[in-house]
């Protein structure tokens, strides 16, 4: 893994030391996902998906280390709304979003099949990250519910389909897509990614 922002990087990993310390669940998606998974790029923001509840995300907020900036209410909204808050790291201006975990079955599904990536080949140190069928998945979701005029929801899709080409798990992809009603964006995904 290796990002294009190491400065977000850095901030990102301080509130995720913070969150094992917490025992609270989480994995990395958005642009860092698809930067593992397919090609890199500049980004400001982090986003993480997190299985929090009023307490732990009270918790969360409370013990944040000097920096950062939080509102507790928000948090505690997103989690009651199931959506998603953010912690702004005022020194570097990174911004962290937080996902909060769904209910759906696609959600609880996507949660468990992060996988631990490591930060770079020397690294020993390695991060949750959402699996690449499931990035994917979410981009598709994100480009539609933007109308479908976002070229870098569908650039990081068109990456992922071609780095990973060989090793995505297309009968996973296939059946998700057509529960989603994303199985039309898939469909000319892969082919603009043949091409």
């Amino acid at each position: 893994m290796t990002p294009e922002n190491p400065e977000a990087l850095r901030v990102a990993l301080e509130v995720i030391d913070l969150m094992d310390r917490l025992g609270i669940r989480h994995h990395l998606g958005g642009s860092y996902a698809s930067s593992v998974h397919g090609i890199p790029r500049q980004t400001q923001d982090v986003d993480l998906v997190v299985e929090v509840d009023e307490a732990s995300v009270a918790t969360l907020v409370s013990r944040l280390p000097d920096g950062y900036y939080s509102d507790l209410e928000s948090a505690r909204d997103a989690v009651r709304r199931r959506g998603s808050f953010n912690l702004i790291h005022l020194t570097t201006g990174v911004k962290l979003d937080l996902f909060v975990l769904g209910d759906e079955p696609f959600d609880r599904e996507e949660f468990e099949r992060s996988r631990a990536v490591p930060l770079s080949p020397a690294s020993e140190r390695s991060v949750l990250v959402k699996s690449a069928e499931d990035t994917v998945l979410r981009k598709l979701q994100w480009f539609r519910v933007g109308e479908e005029i976002s070229d870098r929801q569908w650039n990081d899709v068109l990456g992922i389909l071609t780095a990973q080409a060989s090793s995505l798990d297309f009968a996973y992809l296939e059946k998700w897509a057509d529960r989603l009603g994303l199985a039309d964006l898939l469909r000319r995904a892969r082919e603009a990614a043949d091409s």
